[in-house]
């Protein structure tokens, strides 16, 4: 996959397939990016779990704050990736553990050895990319859930 150009049909499948996204980085601070994502993919009817080990236990947007992916007691289709590309493989390595499908990584956030690892493991995988940009983008209203 070349990560600098994605086709559109890729990112719509992937936008129209998940249900489950797991937020890793996820803020309780309103003003922050992380949490305007979180209350937009769930205004557009997906299942947004906040992942924040400084906010776990706490209530973001109406869904409690785990501490790591592995805590998380349900299956998570997609997690998105609020952290510095320094930080980004911990996050993509935890996605892998889990049994997640996809790995999308914010605006700003590129980690090809995580990208690679992930994809040799069956995983698809979006950098640089923010799924509240590309919803619109591409014309997809809130999905019939």
């Amino acid at each position: 996959m070349n990560h600098d150009s994605y086709p559109d049909e890729y990112l719509r499948d992937i936008l129209t397939e998940v249900k489950t996204v797991a937020v890793v980085g996820a803020s309780p601070r309103p003003h922050r990016p992380s949490h305007g994502v979180m209350r937009y993919l769930q205004q557009h009817g997906y299942r947004a779990i906040p992942v924040n080990p400084f906010a776990a236990g706490v209530i973001i947007n109406g869904e409690r704050c785990y501490a790591s992916l592995a805590e998380v007691p349900e299956t998570v289709d997609m997690v998105d990736v609020f952290r510095r590309s320094e930080a980004a493989g911990e996050a993509v390595d935890a996605a892998i553990a889990t049994g997640a499908r996809v790995v999308w990584m914010q605006l700003g956030v590129r980690d090809a050895a995580a990208a690679m690892r992930a994809e040799a493991k069956g995983l698809r995988v979006v950098m640089d990319r923010c799924p509240a940009i590309e919803i619109p983008r591409l014309g997809l209203g809130p999905p019939e859930r």
